[in-house]
């Protein structure tokens, strides 16, 4: 089945000129999109707590925050950007009584509707927008004139336009400047949860860590070790990211290209595959849901205690004390 990308020409921001879209929790991902949705001419309120730094900057940027239940009595789009674990009571205390016929609910991750912990009326349309980026990175590229690449889904649809609001939605934050792909709630949920656990965060962090330890526990100085495993990890990845996988062994010596070839499948093994599927296995089955809500509902033991693990590790010290080396981090 071939995938499906919209672009500008595809997308009517009219269908938001009468509109106002309510972004609850102003956040990196909340301040991108909400600022672009305004400066797109589109009707914004935001919601935050008082007293947090989330609050303020939302004041400092022209906003009036207001309580979760006002935006959702007054907005016609509810866009949810609180973390994961806290949306499904923000939901039920605050949004879900004022959910009528007419009204959306909008996500840029659908964990808690995939995984049912929201189970909005079917009155209403529930659809994604998923910028494949921060929102720091979506604002910078709004305002420079590019986008950051969007996914769009559709959950329900009662009012038989909530594909054209999404994509008007992903035009006012620049996302269809740069390309919208259409999926749905179930995929982008479990392929974004493998990818943070099997690769991006879990592989990539665990696989740094023991090179870390291997070569200290063999001898070699740890700022060797730091440099060799985790500070050029920026180099390669840069260069896939712009270049592909192929692309970085062109623009790396042919001494680490070889090795790259010879050695790398004895570090991914078949076992760690094996252990990828399991893990998806467990995602998709709703196990990790279920693991991950039961942790924050008993105060999050587990989760501070590996926390804290992690910042005492040896890699830690010596990162630390590095990167006040470098003034190009530092500038950052």
């Amino acid at each position: 089945m071939a995938v499906k990308i919209y672009y500008d020409k595809d997308a009517d921001l009219n269908l938001l000129k009468n509109k106002k879209v309510a972004i609850i929790g102003y956040g990196i991902q909340g301040r991108g999109q909400g600022l672009n949705l305004r400066d797109s001419g589109v009707n914004v309120i935001v919601s935050e707590v008082p007293g947090t730094p989330n609050y303020e900057l939302a004041v400092k940027d022209g906003f009036q925050p207001i309580p979760a239940n006002e935006a959702a009595q007054q907005a016609d789009i509810i866009q949810i950007l609180t973390q994961d674990h806290i949306q499904a009571e923000i939901y039920e205390k605050h949004i879900a009584p004022h959910m009528k016929a007419g009204k959306a609910l909008c996500f840029s991750h659908g964990f808690n509707i995939h995984f049912k912990y929201i189970k909005p009326t079917k009155k209403i349309d529930v659809f994604m927008v998923a910028p494949k980026g921060p929102g720091s990175l979506v604002r910078s590229q709004f305002v420079e004139g590019g986008g950051v690449p969007c996914l769009v889904a559709v959950q329900q649809n009662p009012s038989n336009q909530a594909l054209q609001i999404g994509l008007a939605y992903a035009k006012a934050i620049g996302g269809t400047r740069a390309g919208v792909i259409e999926t749905t709630f179930k995929e982008e949920t479990e392929t974004d949860l493998f990818g943070e656990q099997a690769v991006l965060c879990g592989g990539l962090s665990e696989l740094i860590t023991a090179g870390f330890d291997t070569l200290v526990e063999a001898g070699y100085q740890p700022e060797m070790a730091y440099f060799e495993c985790l500070h050029e990890v920026k180099l390669i990845v840069d260069a896939m990211f712009v270049h592909g996988i192929s692309g970085m062994y062109r623009r790396v010596s042919d001494t680490a290209e070889y090795g790259g070839y010879t050695r790398g499948t004895r570090v991914i093994t078949e076992k760690t595959r094996k252990e990828m599927k399991k893990i998806l296995k467990q995602i998709t089955s709703k196990k990790f849901a279920k693991e991950w809500m039961a942790e924050n509902a008993n105060g999050r033991p587990n989760f501070k205690q590996m926390r804290e693990k992690c910042d005492r590790h040896p890699i830690e010290e010596v990162g630390a004390r590095l990167r006040q080396m470098m003034e190009f981090i530092n500038k950052k």
